[in-house]
């Protein structure tokens, strides 16, 4: 299952610019441990539910993990050995745009040192730098 947006306005879309720190989600709001991002980036659909079945894993059902993104940006590739020109083209997959402080996952209902082994994992399915935060030290 790759998360992707259900019915878009646009099915292509720019690329844009990924720049600046993060003002909303840059705090703990669910959970009590998360990883925050330390670098922008754009997250792909499969690393988000890579991370995902990481932590179902590891959790045996115990705890909660929140989701804080969500891919709705949709990254167009052209075939192997086309030439140039001919118009854009078709969607490849769904990426997520992280800017730096942004909290990605947040935990609870497990201990912190077991909380920290697990988004360790999940912070190496990742492709940007990101660190161990705790609702107490932001």
């Amino acid at each position: 299952m790759v998360l992707m947006p259900r019915k878009v306005k646009y099915r292509k879309a720019q690329k844009g610019k990924n720049r600046g720190i993060a003002t909303a989600g840059n705090k703990i709001h669910f959970g009590e441990y998360g990883i925050k991002a330390l670098e922008n980036g754009f997250i792909k659909a499969t690393h988000i539910e890579a991370c995902r079945i990481v932590v179902a894993r590891k959790m045996k059902g115990v705890g909660k993990l929140w989701i804080n993104i969500f891919p709705h940006k949709p990254v167009t590739k052209k075939p192997a050995e086309v030439r140039m020109g001919k118009g854009k083209g078709d969607v490849s997959h769904w990426v997520s745009p992280v800017k730096r402080g942004k909290v990605i996952f947040e935990m609870s209902g497990v201990p912190e040192e077991f909380a920290k082994t697990v988004l360790r994992i999940v912070s190496f399915k990742l492709p940007i730098k990101t660190k161990f935060v705790t609702r107490i030290g932001h």
